[in-house]
């Protein structure tokens, strides 16, 4: 009888299931092979890959080799310049991105253009269409598709193509304590958590861990302490393996 009960017990018990997402495939030759070894050695089963960086070329030949990584987009509005005319997301000066500081004002003042910010997340997506790489979801590069104005044009992309979208807002965790860490991170959680819409009609895992971990000392112990405390449920744990470009 109490092996019954005991096995009834580990049947019933809450299950997690830990995905270990690598952002920045494809920023860099070296970044993408520090991935692809993580995800050789068994970590690493999902990544998000940037369209517009130096290691595209690369990234794409090494995204069709490996069938057995799952690769999103991970969408990129502040490094280099955008595939569309995207005058809201730009420096006036030179077409490339606003800096990310720059983008969260315009964000916070009512500056962005939604019609823009969603067209250049279907263009990014595109490009990864015509790749022939399938995306698998949807994430950001700064976790800029959280910023108000941007959660919504990132969303509808989502939904029309049926993809998760990443809810990066962690709760009960330390965090970098300098201030620039801090009011992004303040950004990102009020406008997530004010868009109850939004995270409705998106599809994402139950919990995110990650930015809580960046920056942050004794990596490898707090990720030891992280892993023995996950919740029930599905659990995505960014991280940001890669190796330094020559």
């Amino acid at each position: 009888m109490a092996a019954t009960t005991e096995q009834a017990a580990r049947q019933l018990a809450p299950r997690t299931r830990l995905i270990i997402n690598a952002d920045d495939f494809a920023f860099t030759p070296a970044v993408t092979a520090g991935i692809l070894e993580a995800h050789h050695a068994g970590s690493v089963t999902s990544t998000s890959m940037m369209v517009h960086c130096p290691g595209w070329d690369d990234g794409v030949r090494q995204a069709k080799a490996t069938p057995t990584l799952g690769i999103g987009l991970h969408l990129n509005l502040v490094v280099g310049a955008p595939l569309t005319t995207a005058p809201s997301l730009t420096d006036r000066r030179t077409g490339r991105f606003a800096s990310l500081s720059t983008l969260t004002r315009r964000a916070l003042t009512g500056a962005l253009n939604i019609d823009e910010a969603e067209a250049e997340c279907v263009a990014q997506l595109e490009a990864l269409d015509r790749a022939g790489v399938v995306a698998t979801h949807i994430d950001s590069h700064r976790h800029t598709h959280a910023l108000p104005v941007l959660h919504r044009a990132v969303a509808r992309v989502a939904v029309r193509r049926g993809l998760p979208l990443r809810r990066p807002v962690e709760s009960h965790r330390r965090f970098p304590n300098d201030l620039p860490s801090q009011l992004h991170r303040g950004v990102i959680a009020c406008s997530w958590r004010v868009t109850s819409v939004t995270a409705a009609v998106t599809r994402a895992p139950d919990h995110f861990i990650g930015v809580s971990m960046q920056g942050s000392e004794g990596f490898s112990s707090r990720l030891l302490r992280v892993l023995d405390s996950l919740p029930a449920g599905s659990v995505e744990l960014m991280v940001h393996p890669g190796h330094v470009d020559d």
